[in-house]
């Protein structure tokens, strides 16, 4: 198979997840600077085999797309004209920062750990990619 990567983006910072080669399970691999994030997703491909990539999908509650989905459609085309072989999935992303702190919480990390915003981002790529894998079983 191969493996999905999950991009959490955001202006400053994108979290990303990756599937085992299986695609079973989801687990967030790291967060980088955005301006960095096409030089880090052309030396991984390079090494990995990715079969697919998915992108958080922001909404409002009413479903209609949050006003970050206008810094995120430059990112596709350009993840498009990159990678043209690797299909583009994407997953609503709403709660996920939210339920991404929760489970710190819930896991017993300190309060000075989880004000690590990488750290969220990289919980965050990691729920949007369970999310897509339990919504395509």
């Amino acid at each position: 198979m191969g493996r999905i990567v999950a991009l959490d983006y955001g202006k400053k910072r994108t979290g990303i997840a990756i599937t085992d080669e299986l695609q079973l399970i989801a687990s967030g691999l790291t967060t980088v600077p955005t301006h960095e994030l096409f030089s880090f997703l052309k030396d991984y491909t390079k090494t990995e085999n990715v079969t697919g990539f998915v992108i958080g999908e922001p909404k409002q509650m009413d479903n209609t797309p949050s006003e970050s989905e206008a810094l995120i459609q430059p990112v596709i085309k350009r993840l498009t004209k990159l990678f043209p072989q690797i299909p583009i999935e994407r997953q609503d992303e709403r709660f996920t920062s939210k339920l991404a702190v929760r489970s710190m919480i819930e896991g017993g990390v300190k309060k000075k750990k989880r004000r690590n915003k990488a750290l969220v981002d990289e919980i965050s790529a990691t729920l949007i990619l369970q999310a897509y894998l339990n919504r395509i079983e």
